[in-house]
């Protein structure tokens, strides 16, 4: 009888997918999404999303304290993960959301070798463990490589495969895009495919359009060796941005090496025959850092020389603590940097609520969940407005603002030069190799 069942509503979905473009009045159906309660079964328009169609893959397990130097990817990094603990799955929302520290999408970048896939593995490393402990539903949700498609629309439907599980509030998720350049290059580009392109509409509109859910328990990573390259549309979607810069100082060289060596000193006792630093213990600079304030307490002029420009004119006729400060600011951005616009400036005042909220959830909370974890929504709301208060005493708005600013900018700046410089050096190339094949022509003609 089960067997005669699942092939008569089998049948029944297949008309249903036949006739669905005549029929009329569908919105209560394509725009919804029905989920079984106490089970993974979940309808939205026509199709069943989540029956069995995402599941979590494996990964190698790494801790934050593996990764040398990276501060603020790792801090970013370990504050996302308390965040997304935080979604309650009864009220199915994130306090964090109406708190302001909440981050959708958010990216990382850097020159090859310094730690992406690490950081990677390491979030998703923090978050099962700590899902496992407190018996909550997680799902590891990598995009694939094999998503762009030769077939007209076959990328747009294999991305819409891979959001729709983000859509499902029964489960914490985390969905990195590896080198994302890969899948969502800069449209404008020559030779952009079109599977491309419809990763990227899909992208957009899932993101922050029509088809955008958030309930506060997924989000997206992008992870990228070139931001520069990157759809500037899809840029705009990143709200939380930070440099995985790898190994910069003696002591993060002496972690690194240290981090493998040990191992050959714990096989073979005695063999490393090298003296210790002096005055320094290994792995103390890898310790994680406090708050933002402790990595950006040396940020106070822009680094880029355009920014540092248009920065210096505007600090001439106004304070910094003065709201036309920014107005001005913004304004002179945006006429060297046309693509600068108001989504700029409300991923900058996320930036800015997101230090707010830059607190250690209590370390008993996860020992003990029903401190927190188990509470209801507005019970976990108000123990983190009390922590929010607490953490706001010693800060000061103005100089934080400038901080996030500063560093949101010179961001745009370093993709914005270095998209032009890379077509600069292509064009010069191209020259090079034209004007070297015409003397090699020539020369061959007077032979």
């Amino acid at each position: 009888v089960i067997d005669f069942t699942v092939v008569y509503f089998e049948a029944l979905i297949d008309e249903i997918q036949l006739r669905k473009s005549s029929l009329e009045y569908t919105d209560t159906i394509v725009d919804r999404t029905y989920k079984l309660e106490n089970s993974d079964f979940a309808v939205a328009g026509w199709s069943n999303v989540f029956a069995g169609a995402a599941k979590s893959i494996e990964f190698n397990q790494i801790q934050f304290e593996q990764i040398v130097g990276n501060r603020d990817a790792k801090h970013f990094a370990r504050r996302l993960t308390e965040r997304l603990l935080s979604y309650d799955f009864t009220a199915q929302k994130n306090p964090f959301q109406e708190l302001g520290g909440f981050m959708p999408v958010f990216m990382g970048y850097g020159i090859p070798g310094t730690g992406k896939s690490m950081l990677i593995a390491a979030i998703a490393t923090r978050l099962k463990e700590h899902c496992t402990n407190l018996n909550i539903p997680f799902l590891f949700h990598p995009m694939p490589d094999t998503l762009i498609s030769t077939f007209q629309g076959g990328s747009a439907e294999k991305m819409v495969e891979w959001m729709k599980p983000l859509q499902d509030p029964s489960r914490l998720i985390f969905a990195p895009i590896d080198d994302a350049e890969n899948n969502l290059q800069e449209r404008t580009a020559h030779g952009v495919s079109a599977g491309v392109k419809e990763v990227i509409g899909v992208f957009l509109r899932y993101t922050e359009g029509a088809y955008a859910v958030n309930y506060g328990n997924s989000s997206i990573g992008l992870f990228t060796n070139l931001p520069e390259m990157l759809d500037k549309a899809v840029i705009s979607r990143v709200q939380g941005r930070f440099k995985i810069d790898g190994a910069r100082s003696e002591h993060d060289f002496l972690d690194q090496d240290h981090l493998w060596w040990r191992k050959i000193d714990k096989t073979m006792p005695g063999f490393i025959n090298m003296d210790n630093p002096e005055g320094y213990n290994y792995l103390d600079d890898q310790k994680m850092a406090k708050n933002m304030g402790e990595i950006l307490k040396l940020v106070e002029k822009p680094t880029e020389e355009r920014v540092a420009e248009i920065f210096e004119s505007i600090e001439k006729k106004h304070e910094d603590d003065d709201h036309m400060f920014y107005a001005s600011l913004f304004k002179a951005i945006q006429k060297d940097f046309p693509f600068f616009s108001s989504r700029d400036v409300r991923n900058i005042q996320s930036a800015v609520s997101l230090r707010l909220t830059d607190f250690d959830l209590e370390p008993e909370w996860f020992e003990n969940p029903d401190l927190y974890f188990k509470k209801d929504y507005d019970d976990k709301y108000e123990m983190l407005q009390e922590l929010m208060k607490a953490n706001m005493k010693g800060l000061d708005f103005s100089d934080i603002r400038r901080q996030e600013v500063v560093r949101y900018l010179d961001n745009v700046a370093t993709i914005a030069d270095t998209d032009f410089k890379r077509k600069v050096d292509s064009r010069v190339a191209q020259m090079n190799i034209e004007m070297e094949a015409r003397e090699q022509f020539d020369k061959e003609q007077k032979e």
